[in-house]
């Protein structure tokens, strides 16, 4: 169990039932359904697609983002320009038609929704991996690059909840590529680390952090001209895009090496 893992309890017929409590919560062993939030919406019953209304999918994703929440606030995020009744009224008739789509995908109790613990969450996958390059020892997680390139949280979906989550995670995948790069440089896969750094300075250009990165990797590989290159690369796009200057931080990369960064 991850270090976020807080599981709220309620009573769902059968005794207490572990609710999710939002990315990083884990799904139950062979968890038959399997939604995917990152790139698309989609969720899977075993082989077979799921087709569900777009509020019902607003629902869904809401729950698996957010964790167990109050009926109040799911309203709320869901239909924020109306009525709290309007919102609330709203909310029955999703849950309403959602329970009879797809039985066992939600875990209902008065006052509180959440998403059904058998249901396996890629963004929940995305997280734990973050974690493991972030505050693992040792060898990297195996697939650690793949799965932490190119992964957009619901592209196209602009949601005030969507938008926070998406932010998170994006910060959260592009500090793991960065920390990911050096782990794997430090192991000498010089091309593995060179793909991580790469991912993050094409996620976000003007991101210096990986940017330095990027030249760490280039300076213990004994590439030099290719660490200057991408220092000055990052310099005249910085002077152009902000009329900023690089870091002293990061000019100390070469000059620690014995690089000159010139002018």
């Amino acid at each position: 169990m991850s270090r976020d893992d807080k599981a709220a309890v309620v009573s769902s017929g059968a005794g207490p039932v572990a609710l999710r409590s939002g990315p990083g919560s884990p799904a139950w062993p062979g968890a038959p359904l399997r939604l995917e939030l990152l790139g698309r919406w989609r969720l899977r019953d075993g082989d077979e697609g799921v087709v569900l209304p777009t509020t019902s999918r607003r629902l869904v994703a809401l729950l698996a983002l957010s964790g167990a929440r109050s009926r109040a606030f799911v309203a709320g995020s869901l239909w924020p320009d109306g009525s709290d009744a309007l919102a609330m009224g709203n909310l029955r008739a999703t849950v309403s038609r959602l329970r009879k789509l797809q039985p066992g995908l939600l875990l209902t109790e008065p006052g509180m929704l959440a998403l059904s613990p058998c249901v396996s969450v890629d963004v929940d996958r995305l997280q734990d991996l973050a974690d493991e390059v972030l505050h693992g020892y040792g060898d990297v997680p195996e697939g650690a690059l793949a799965g932490l390139s190119d992964a957009e949280l619901l592209p196209g979906w602009y949601d005030d909840f969507v938008l926070l989550h998406r932010e998170r995670l994006e910060q959260l995948r592009l500090h793991a590529l960065e920390a990911l790069a050096d782990r794997l440089c430090a192991q000498g896969d010089f091309p593995d680390a060179v793909g991580a750094a790469l991912a993050a300075v094409h996620a976000e250009p003007l991101r210096e952090s990986a940017h330095r990165a990027l030249i760490r990797v280039h300076l213990a590989e004994g590439n030099h001209a290719a660490a200057l290159r991408q220092f000055r690369a990052f310099r005249d796009l910085v002077r152009r895009e902000l009329r900023l200057e690089p870091s002293p931080r990061m000019a100390a990369l070469l000059t620690s090496a014995r690089v000159a960064p010139g002018r």
